[in-house]
């Protein structure tokens, strides 16, 4: 027999076979609706989708509370709280202060029966779920099915987008609107039609009224119909779709000024624009590589000149939008951690095209379509494993006595909060060394604590802050009956958390509370460090 033959003969022979084993299937109970289920092309395509969003679920909702707050997730909480009629937390955060409210008015309707941890963080990681969606959405709409699968899945497992979504913080909730903007532009550079420049520009406005330093992307936007000139845009289109954007975004000044509180939105805004740097131009480039992936960086710029004679409107769509507020935030004084979240989808989409198209680089194609596909796979199972790792030790609570903020919640500041309302009368006034405890503690103490290093200058501090200008003539004024240090703040401002140290030894502090985190010594043994101690004090 020749070896032409032996598949044919092989097949015939097992054929009964495997109409036996068929038969058998069926005649299960459910098995021909098994069967016709499996067959369900929208099943085959569903399914992965849902997938990759429980996972995405999963990494967003794991123990979700463990850690209490950090200082803007106390503010936002706080303020949602206020505006949910909680009136001792009105009193400490004021409803109007740097940003828009729109995360605030979604969080203030799991509040109206009590603040919850849980139930704060759970409206953002959710809003991080549905990003992961918006990234399949926008890589299937650009590019294909394949495609929008993976870039969700590395967006699901990313530390970046993880950490984020996991806090109560407006930037969340800012990509996800910011995601819907791309793939409304998509459609609209594919149809022309005046409904998808009309949608986009609704939800870039509503990306504006998530966090207001999203207008850098309609840079990106100009950007991309400026440099593409394949794209016609028409002046009626574009005219109708700034009218919308500035009737969305007209709705916060709006709301001040109905309010009477223009003024303080005038300061906010001042205060924001002339705010001190908090770090170098390089502090992008060496906190975010790691969080994002090296490999992810590497497989999106690897793409982009691999596959460059590939590239289209596409690609410069996403490269432009990415860029201006890269560039804008790098030389901008004042960075946070999470400011460029809306690169994060961004990127996962051009490094799944990367590993999608790897067959289409010249130097592999020759090597054929099962050496190529083989690739695509052992670099996306590589890339979600290089992810997942960091991922998971990330959502694992601190054992540092060190903080950046955006990167989780506060250990100790949840504690010493609850302690406070359980053991100090509700007219106590605290002195902390700066105003990130400051908040986290009046968040779940509900007492008034002041902080030492917020500036008398009022050009250089947040305009909710007061001053503390003499500490010395306060505390002999015995204004502050507890003094508060913790190590996050001591170790970012060692010149006021010696300040501190100071006051509680020339007034006689006591400890009364510590919190402690769980410490790697230089000897590699476990020990236990103090992040945040309450002192009793008393005037000289």
């Amino acid at each position: 027999m020749t070896s032409q033959a032996k598949p044919a003969f092989l097949s015939a022979v097992l054929a009964p076979a495997r109409e036996s084993l068929a038969a058998r299937r069926d005649a299960r109970p459910g098995g021909q609706a098994w069967r016709r289920l499996a067959a369900d092309p929208r099943l085959r395509t569903t399914l992965p989708v849902v997938l990759i969003l429980v996972l995405a679920a999963f990494l967003r909702f794991w123990q979700l509370d463990r850690v209490g707050f950090n200082s803007d997730e106390a503010v936002y909480s706080g303020t949602a709280a206020a505006l949910a009629g909680d009136e001792t937390l009105r009193g400490m955060f004021p409803v109007f202060r740097a940003h828009p409210l729109f995360l605030q008015l979604l969080l203030s309707t799991v509040m109206h029966g009590g603040v919850s941890d849980w139930a704060a963080r759970a409206i953002t990681a959710a809003v991080g779920v549905a990003a992961v969606l918006a990234t399949y959405a926008l890589g299937r709409r650009l590019y294909d099915h394949r495609l929008g699968l993976l870039a969700a899945l590395i967006l699901a497992v990313m530390p970046y987008h993880v950490v984020v979504s996991r806090q109560v913080l407006l930037d969340g909730l800012m990509t996800l609107c910011a995601t819907l903007v791309l793939y409304c532009v998509a459609r609209y550079v594919e149809s022309a039609a005046l409904h998808w420049m009309l949608a986009s520009c609704a939800l870039m406005g509503a990306t504006v009224l998530a966090k207001e330093t999203s207008i850098v992307l309609v840079g990106g936007l100009y950007a991309f119909f400026a440099l593409t000139p394949s794209v016609r845009l028409r002046l009626r289109h574009v005219g109708a779709g700034l009218l919308v954007m500035l009737a969305v975004i007209a709705a916060f000044p709006l709301a001040l000024s109905l309010s009477g509180r223009a003024s303080s939105g005038q300061h906010y805004l001042l205060w924001q624009l002339f705010r001190r740097s908090n770090h170098g131009m390089s502090f992008y480039a060496q906190v975010l590589p790691p969080v994002i992936g090296w490999l992810t960086l590497l497989l999106a710029v690897v793409g982009l000149v691999l596959l460059r004679g590939h590239n289209t409107w596409r690609e410069r769509m996403l490269l432009t939008w990415m860029a201006v507020p890269v560039v804008f935030f790098t030389l901008w004084p004042v960075k946070g951690f999470q400011y460029l979240l809306p690169a994060a989808p961004v990127l996962a989409v051009l490094a799944a095209r990367t590993i999608v198209r790897v067959g289409s680089v010249p130097q592999l194609r020759r090597h054929g379509r099962r050496v190529t596909t083989g690739a695509s796979y052992a670099l996306a199972l590589v890339l979600t494993i290089s992810l997942l790792v960091p991922t998971w030790s990330r959502i694992q609570p601190s054992n540092t006595g060190t903080y950046l903020a955006g990167t989780g919640g506060l250990p100790g500041g949840r504690e010493a909060g609850r302690w406070l309302e359980q053991n100090v009368p509700p007219s106590t006034q605290l002195l902390a060394i700066g105003p990130s405890m400051a908040n986290v503690l009046q968040f779940y103490g509900h007492r008034r604590v002041y902080a030492l290093s917020v500036s008398p200058d009022p050009a250089n501090r947040n305009p909710s802050y007061t001053p503390v200008p003499n500490p010395d003539l306060a505390m002999r004024q015995a204004r502050f009956q507890y003094l508060v240090w913790d190590s996050y703040t001591a170790a970012r401002s060692p010149s006021f958390g010696a300040k501190l140290t100071d006051l509680v030894a020339k007034y006689h502090g006591v400890a009364v509370f510590t919190s402690t985190v769980t410490v790697r010594s230089k000897s590699g043994q476990p020990v236990e460090a103090p992040v945040v101690r309450i002192y009793r004090v008393r005037p000289a």
